[in-house]
């Protein structure tokens, strides 16, 4: 059994036989619903921006979590203390649960210090059988075409705009991976971002053979 709990903003919590973070952003996340469900034994970032990486340096040093994010967002958490495991773009990275793969994303990557946090990147995950891509931060990308390989159960797309796709750009992504269920994310956190999902829903289920699940924060969806 596999569920996604959406957090806010592009935090999700994968409860399976390990529960994972991936880009946990609590404080100063104005759709945070409050209160964590469930510890991590397992984070995932996807890039250094601070909606992003959020409270994953203080989440990894309380509970023991190790993140696993790009090679230098690694090392700047390493060296403040945290557990941390530095990957990259390409093959898939086992872990008990089942894998991990970074895919690549189109956005920049910068730490709370202003330093060079490496790429921007995706994250497709297979949970106990069930395969879950969550796009991060990334506008519209011709590679979103090569997921399809992947039978992707849930694809979580952000659909605000200005700094990631919008709407209509996250349809067309859908069409390219062709996911069963797509989550949108990523929208009116804040006043730059605002976005209907109902807008999104009604075009991907007309426009697309997949289902689209608009999920409030603290809702859970079980795959």
């Amino acid at each position: 059994m596999v569920k996604l709990w959406f957090m806010g903003h592009a935090f999700w919590i994968i409860e399976g036989t390990k529960n994972i973070y991936i880009d946990p952003f609590i404080r100063g996340n104005s759709a945070f619903p409050g209160k964590l469900p469930l510890k991590p034994d397992l984070i995932v970032v996807t890039h250094g921006h601070g909606d992003h990486l959020g409270d994953s340096l203080q989440l990894s040093k309380e509970h023991g979590a190790p993140v696993i994010t790009n090679f230098e967002l690694s090392n700047w958490l390493r060296a403040r203390g945290a557990e941390a495991i530095g990957a990259y773009i390409g093959g898939k990275i086992k872990f008990d649960f089942g894998w991990l793969k970074f895919v690549p994303a189109v956005h920049g990557s910068s730490l709370p210090d202003g330093s060079y946090g490496g790429l921007a990147m995706g994250v497709l995950l297979e949970v106990d059988g069930k395969r879950i891509y969550h796009a991060g931060d990334t506008g519209l990308l011709k590679d979103m075409e090569l997921l399809q390989a992947y039978n992707v159960h849930v694809a979580l797309l952000p659909i605000g705009g200005w700094f990631t796709m919008d709407i209509d750009d996250a349809v067309i992504a859908t069409k390219m991976i062709k996911p069963e269920i797509v989550i949108p994310m990523h929208y009116n956190t804040f006043d730059k971002i605002a976005a209907d999902p109902n807008e999104f829903k009604e075009k991907v289920e007309k426009e697309t053979g997949a289902k689209c699940l608009i999920l409030k924060p603290g809702e859970v969806y079980q795959l």
